[in-house]
């Protein structure tokens, strides 16, 4: 109650100014953190949280439970950044390779590695191995006409962009778009020179801009 008080401002007409009376006290005291497009009390929450975890996963894991362990493991091997500046883009390599490669980061995808390649298989993996829906979206959650029982649902996954709006509206949303291809277009460049595969800026540009249309299509 306390808190919630100190975050209004009991000074405004809340006849005229609702926000101000609700709110104003929590405005008078915080600023947006220009890292942040966003700052509420959840946030707050969150930074206090990290400080508590960083300090739980940084001691020893002598006589912890496994999944203590393991969340200690991961935690060390995202700080270990000389080993990660070591293996550079392995990892991603590794990870395009058990979905089939990637055609643009290639230079005979399709002789070496179409004629074998299945989008329902591939579709499985990359749900199973890297929780990643493309195309369809398949979970298990509560049936709406009978809580007492779970079904497989079949949806549509999120897009490669926040929302439809950012692939047909102007403005800001135009730019976004540009960048985002721009973007593929880099990583592109950058795994076909990591492959040694041949530069080839045009084909680059060429299948990036399919790609930007087939999300397009979908987002339609």
């Amino acid at each position: 109650a306390a808190r919630i008080i100190q975050n209004m401002d009991p000074t405004a007409d809340p006849c005229k100014d609702f926000y101000q009376y609700a709110c104003g006290g929590w405005l008078n005291r915080h600023v947006i953190p220009e890292t942040s497009s966003r700052y509420s009390i959840f946030d707050i929450l969150r930074d206090e949280l990290e400080i508590i975890l960083k300090g739980v996963l940084e001691t020893s894991d002598q006589g912890d439970r496994e999944a203590f362990q393991k969340a200690k493991i991961l935690y060390k091997s995202c700080m270990n950044e000389s080993l990660i500046e070591q293996r550079d883009s392995l990892p991603l390599l590794e990870a395009l390779t058990m979905v089939g490669d990637w055609p643009v980061a290639s230079a005979d995808w399709n002789k070496t590695k179409e004629p074998n390649w299945s989008m329902e298989e591939k579709l499985a993996i990359m749900n199973s191995r890297f929780n990643k829906r493309v195309l369809i979206d398949m979970f298990v959650w509560n049936d709406d006409r009978d809580s007492s029982r779970h079904i497989i649902y079949i949806d549509q996954p999120s897009l490669g962009m926040p929302s439809r709006d950012y692939y047909f509206n102007g403005g800001n949303y135009q730019r976004v778009r540009e960048a985002y291809l721009q973007f593929m277009i880099t990583i592109a460049r950058m795994i076909r020179e990591d492959k040694k595969v041949p530069k080839d800026d045009s084909f680059v540009q060429e299948e990036m801009t399919k790609v930007m249309e087939l999300e397009t299509e979908i987002a339609n």
